[in-house]
């Protein structure tokens, strides 16, 4: 088992760490600037170029079955469903054949409020809501539930 994590805006990498540490997981930490990352066999730091997506395009070529990817990037999650890859999001959300598509039309409607409200009336505000200890401890149960299912 493999979790690929989407590394550059992930809050929850330490988390990652112990949990894959608790189910004998591999980590792929990717990102495109170096990260520190614990001092063990089973985690790996993969910088890729800079090119646009380049930590993705790594990501959805190395998903498969056997790994778990945690990204909160709803497009890359598509990919990697369409690998056979289990995803989460950052929060514990899983990204799933039956969710993905009402999340990408989501995205869609929404980048397309945020262009309208750009203007003479100023940038759009907003985002996601801010981080907290009911996401991380929904992410640890959920990346739980996947690595216990997938050791099945």
């Amino acid at each position: 088992m493999t979790i690929l994590v989407d590394a550059d805006a992930c809050p929850v990498k330490d988390e990652i760490y112990r949990v894959a540490e608790r189910h004998g997981a591999h980590v792929r930490v990717v990102s495109n600037s170096p990260f520190r990352v614990p001092v063990s066999e089973r985690v790996k730091r993969v910088t890729v170029g800079d090119g646009f997506d380049a930590a993705d395009d790594w990501i959805a070529q190395h998903s498969d079955p056997r790994s778990v990817v945690i990204t909160a990037d709803i497009l890359l999650a598509e990919r990697c469903l369409k690998a056979g890859a289990q995803v989460l999001a950052h929060n514990g959300r899983p990204f799933d054949a039956a969710s993905i598509g009402s999340a990408i039309a989501t995205r869609a409607i929404m980048a397309d409020l945020r262009s309208g409200m750009d203007g003479p009336l100023g940038a759009a505000g907003g985002g996601p809501p801010p981080f907290g200890k009911a996401d991380r401890s929904r992410f640890l149960q959920a990346l739980d539930r996947v690595l216990v299912a997938l050791n099945r």
